[in-house]
């Protein structure tokens, strides 16, 4: 069930290994879903439990329970998988201890990830005071985030598949929306076209908010029918082996309102100044820079965000999000094969009206190329 070749899975091994080398550290204990999918294919949710690849010099261990017991030996290229049983009073940071000291690593320099919803800060307090004294536990969070920003040729193709199954969501989700339908009419047609093209769930739900929960950017439980005249945020991904290709549009009901077409011109030119911005060897920051300096301008700085988009990659619930995002000072430097989604958000308190537009684009030699084929265009049924 493996996913890349295993010359891909060799060369990313190879550059964690150079990346703990550069922090001189004798081991590596990877708690996120998306970096032990990344560096061994091991893919499941299983990681809500407690759940740690170590990577070593010269080997990798994964130790999780008996119910990935099998799913890491179908979905990963790993051999030495350890499991911790479930019992009352369990703590499998003791198991975890048995396995570096098996390792020899008493004593030594050891990262760990603890910016991940892979290790609740329950299970981070337990390990740490179960290896406090024993060997040096160093922060290294940033390490692998910061590998996963540029993609291979093979990563790529499962973005650009993404890609496909986004706008193909967007035509069947744009049929169900009319007065009168229902906002879960819009998400089942959404979300069954990226299934029926071998897609994945995302990383975070699809949004869809109408009437006043377009200026929401965050899905909310509850649905509701469309009015006569209404609006609807959208904003979705197709997934393809966990790789995301988001976008976003807000679709006005029955007429488009002069905000609404006022706040779309505005979108759609700062998202063009934001790719334009989007250049090999140019830091994030000037992206946002670009976004705020457009929106602000035509008088909307009181609508938009303080970030105007994130990097995406293999991600796991709650979000599809990656580290690196968009705003001001951000000093991660662009490069070719990096992911970007861009969203201008916009979300006008005294109109009531939402506008939103975004998409995602792969950083090349020249700069962005946006991946989805949807027309620029206000759409409105």
């Amino acid at each position: 069930m493996l996913h890349f070749s295993e010359g891909e899975f060799a060369d990313r091994a190879r550059r964690v290994r150079a990346a703990m080398a550069d922090r001189d550290l004798d081991a590596l204990l990877l708690f996120a879903p998306e970096a032990q999918y990344w560096l061994t294919g091991h893919d499941t949710f299983g990681w809500c439990f407690f759940q740690c690849l170590v990577v070593t010099t010269e080997r990798m261990a994964l130790l999780t329970r008996s119910a990935d017991l099998r799913q890491a030996r179908l979905t990963s290229n790993l051999s030495d998988i350890r499991v911790w049983v479930d019992r009352e009073g369990m703590d499998p940071t003791a198991d975890l201890l048995d396995l570096l000291a098996e390792f020899g690593l008493a004593g030594g320099r050891v990262g760990w990830e603890t910016d991940t919803q892979g290790l609740t800060a329950w299970n981070g307090a337990r390990v740490k005071a179960r290896l406090e004294g024993w060997a040096e536990l160093v922060e290294a969070s940033e390490i692998m985030p910061d590998l996963r920003l540029t993609k291979s040729a093979e990563e790529i193709a499962y973005v650009r598949e993404a890609a496909e199954m986004a706008d193909a969501a967007w035509w069947a989700g744009l049929e169900a929306i009319r007065p009168g339908a229902h906002e879960g009419d819009v998400l089942a047609a959404m979300q069954g076209e990226v299934f029926r093209r071998g897609g994945d769930y995302a990383g975070n739900e699809f949004v869809v908010g109408g009437g006043e929960a377009a200026l929401l950017c965050r899905y909310q439980s509850g649905r509701r029918p469309f009015g006569a005249e209404d609006q609807v945020t959208l904003e979705w991904a197709g997934t393809a082996k966990r790789y995301h290709a988001a976008l976003m549009r807000t679709v006005p009901i029955g007429r488009a309102r002069p905000a609404h077409r006022a706040l779309f011109d505005a979108g759609v030119e700062a998202l063009l100044a934001c790719e334009d911005a989007m250049k090999p060897g140019r830091p994030m920051g000037e992206v946002f820079d670009a976004h705020a300096t457009t929106l602000d301008a035509a008088g909307f700085g009181a609508a938009r965000l303080n970030a105007c988009g994130y990097a995406l990659g293999p991600s796991y619930p709650p979000v599809w999000m990656e580290r690196h995002m968009f705003y001001e000072g951000a000093a991660t430097v662009m490069g070719e094969g990096m992911v970007f989604f861009l969203h201008m958000i916009l979300m006008d308190d005294a109109s009531g009206c939402a506008m939103c537009v975004g998409r995602t684009s792969l950083v090349g030699p020249g700069g962005a190329e946006p991946l989805s084929a949807l027309p620029l265009e206000l759409t409105v049924v």
